[in-house]
């Protein structure tokens, strides 16, 4: 076992493990610790644990301090210079006429590196750029493109639901997600109905996938046949796995039947498969 605390540097990031020390912190706790990209301020969000030395692939950094007062006025001040940045950056993309779309600034604690989030549509020539900034700011300059998933989470908005994005509210790492899922889960494949905003595959679907695959468990699938609880059979047509609802067209007969799936009995199940056609009119959802 190892002892370790968990800490964030963003309000709903990834949570890295770092080697306490002799050093003891609550959650919400603010931490001065190393990283590959310097030194930076974090929150407690882990607090000293024993975990199993297998869950730990590279040693661990240690934490430096317990963050101080003057340290909380430093990334209090780093925020105001990350405004600037961000305003200064995007004159001079306006001035390189760069097709870019910039998206956030990050400033380390010790300032000696400022991260310049990107969207584009396309790979784009930022070199000149590079300079630009790093005259202006006399540090090192690093430029990030990133998908429009990253966009939502970082920006954040209001989802169909009425809700906050899942990733910017809770999520720390993305799920994947597929077009298979929202067909398990009977929904449209409209691309405006199972897309978010940021014009992928809901999140939701992945939150919700283990709940219907158990429901699909236990119900008879489109295309399955079954025997109807007055001993004909029939094949189902369409099947509400929520209510267990199933709608049957009899062997022998043009005129469908409803029973729940708890009265009929399975002969033979169907498959949910994803069709060649619907896979490519929808394969960009799942970027």
């Amino acid at each position: 076992m190892i002892e370790i605390i968990g800490i964030r540097f963003k309000s709903v990031g990834k949570i890295y493990y770092f080697a306490p020390g002799n050093i003891k912190a609550d959650i919400g706790t603010k931490v001065i610790v190393e990283t590959v990209r310097g030194i930076e301020c974090g929150e407690v969000v882990i607090a000293n644990r024993q975990i199993d030395d297998s869950e730990i692939s590279v040693p661990l950094k240690p934490i430096i301090r317990i963050a101080t007062e003057e340290d909380l006025k430093i990334v209090e001040k780093n925020k105001i210079k990350e405004q600037e940045a961000f305003k200064i950056c995007e004159e001079k993309i306006a001035m390189r006429n760069l097709k870019m779309n910039l998206v956030d600034v990050e400033r380390t604690f010790d300032n000696n590196k400022l991260l310049f989030y990107f969207t584009a549509e396309s790979r784009i020539d930022f070199r000149e750029l590079v300079k630009d900034l790093a005259a202006v700011f006399r540090t090192r300059i690093e430029l990030r493109q990133i998908g429009v998933r990253d966009e939502a989470k970082i920006l954040g908005g209001l989802g169909i639901c009425g809700r906050q994005f899942c990733c910017k509210g809770h999520m720390g790492e993305f799920q994947p997600v597929s077009i298979k899922m929202a067909k398990e889960q009977g929904l449209s494949l409209n691309p405006t109905k199972i897309s978010g905003t940021c014009g992928r595959l809901m999140c939701c679907l992945k939150h919700e996938q283990e709940a219907y695959e158990d429901l699909l468990k236990i119900t008879p699938k489109v295309g399955a046949v079954v025997t109807l609880p007055d001993g004909a059979k029939g094949f189902v047509e369409e099947a509400n796995l929520i209510t267990g609802r199933l709608k049957i067209k009899p062997e022998k007969s043009d005129v469908p039947v409803y029973a729940d799936r708890n009265d009929v009995k399975l002969i033979r199940d169907a498959e949910i498969r994803v069709n060649r056609d619907e896979l490519k009119a929808l394969k960009d959802l799942e970027g």
